[in-house]
């Protein structure tokens, strides 16, 4: 009798882990823009997420973000799709003109949070149909930095408001003199975000077309905001050695006080933060142009569902989860981005003078409007990363003119966008 019921009591055990075993759900995760330290904090944020969802699981995938690109298509095009995918803004055009993911707008009408979650973060995650592919888990915008300490030593107390401002300060700090420039400007990789802005402000339009697809850096604005960057780098507003500067090169500028002011995003200031003491610099919104409007670059990246999932209630639970308060302040505070629900600029990390000038450009839609690449361009990589190096530094070194190099750089781009639009109609 004793082995009788021992064998019943058995068998309900087995049944009963069997029956958990099978109720659990995996969810697969992959993120794409990596580090060791965000890894592991995502993992203890999903930790903390299966501790309240015992019968979910999340497996993350971590692809290096230098191949991520290919990598990840290369999954997607042998049906390797995962529930949830880190989306870089600029991968959504694809897949979502391609119906592979998920309108999380629907999901979103439970969601408890959704009170607080900011305007921004709506309109930039349904760039694509009008949909809402993603929702935004921060975002990297331009900003000023200054050094307080440079501006007091040429008489100066504030940062510029506008972009007249802006070069007066920089001739003022410059003339210190003993290694000292007013702004750090970048001529090597990865220029034309600042060049864009430049242009853009100068011009009173934001992005790269108009409405036919031809571009605006030829125009005649355009080409002013080109001729300002030479005359600082003719004048001696800004380093010599600039003309090859890279992002690493115009941080170290700043932190080492050899530059008054950079213009740069929210990650630079991980770096800076742990060079500078807090009293001694601050970041103020982007100056504005002649029309009383600024255009600084955007980008950003979230969560989004892949529609082929087959366990949707349960991966939206876990974007739902990463995408609440106090999740969403906590990751950007690891990985150096602005937070997307309102409210987040009274955290006593935000509440500081470095964070208040990317706050302000988001609070005002109407004087601060955001510019992201046109990523549909099939070629825009060669255009960033060949054509504007070269004919940047061109123009610094006086060998060609501002307007010759902007004639190139919109015939070039009006080619590609139009070309886009034929097989876009």
């Amino acid at each position: 009798m004793k082995k009788y019921l021992q064998g019943i009591l058995l068998g309900a055990a087995i049944a009963a882990l069997s029956s958990a075993a099978s109720a659990e759900t995996k969810v697969q995760l992959v993120e794409v823009i990596t580090s060791p330290q965000r890894t592991e904090f995502l993992r203890k944020e999903l930790d903390e997420f299966e501790k309240a969802n015992p019968d979910i699981k999340v497996e993350i995938v971590s692809l290096p973000w230098g191949q991520a690109f290919e990598k990840f298509l290369s999954m997607v095009q042998a049906g390797e799709t995962p529930d949830i995918v880190e989306m870089p803004e600029r991968w959504m055009g694809l897949y979502g003109n391609n119906g592979q993911l998920e309108d999380l707008g629907p999901y979103m009408k439970d969601w408890a949070e959704l009170s607080t979650l900011g305007d921004r973060a709506k309109q930039f995650g349904s760039t694509v149909k009008n949909t809402q592919y993603m929702i935004p888990y921060g975002y990297y915008a331009r900003a000023m930095f200054w050094n307080k300490k440079l501006f007091a030593e040429a008489g100066l107390t504030e940062a510029p408001k506008t972009i007249d401002e802006f070069t007066a300060a920089a001739q003022k700090i410059a003339a210190l003199g003993n290694g000292k420039y007013g702004y750090c400007l970048r001529g090597g990789p990865g220029a034309f975000g600042g060049i864009q802005m430049f242009m853009n402000i100068m011009d009173g339009k934001p992005g790269f077309f108009n409405e036919d697809g031809t571009s605006t850096f030829n125009e005649e604005g355009s080409v002013k905001g080109l001729q300002m960057l030479q005359d600082m780098y003719k004048n001696g507003w800004v380093p010599k050695d600039s003309v090859s500067w890279g992002f690493n090169e115009i941080v170290t500028g700043f932190y080492t006080g050899t530059c008054a002011m950079l213009d740069q995003d929210p990650d630079a200031l991980i770096g800076i933060a742990e060079k500078m003491k807090a009293d001694d610099f601050a970041v103020a919104p982007m100056p504005t142009g002649p029309n009383g409007k600024s255009y600084p670059t955007l980008g950003y990246a979230g969560w989004s569902m892949f529609a082929d999932s087959p366990v949707k209630k349960d991966a939206w639970k876990v974007i739902e989860f990463l995408s609440n308060n106090k999740q969403n302040l906590e990751w950007a505070k690891v990985v150096g981005v602005l937070p997307i629900h309102n409210g987040a600029d009274q955290d006593a990390h935000f509440k500081t003078e470095q964070f208040k000038g990317w706050f302000e450009e988001l609070s005002n839609p109407d004087k601060y409007v955001f510019v992201t690449p046109p990523t549909h361009l099939e070629n825009l990589g060669v255009f960033y990363d060949s054509m504007v190096p070269t004919g940047f530094q061109e123009i610094l070194l006086a060998k060609r003119s501002p307007k010759e190099v902007a004639d190139e750089w919109a015939t070039f781009l009006t080619g590609e966008q139009k070309k886009w639009m034929e097989k876009n109609k």
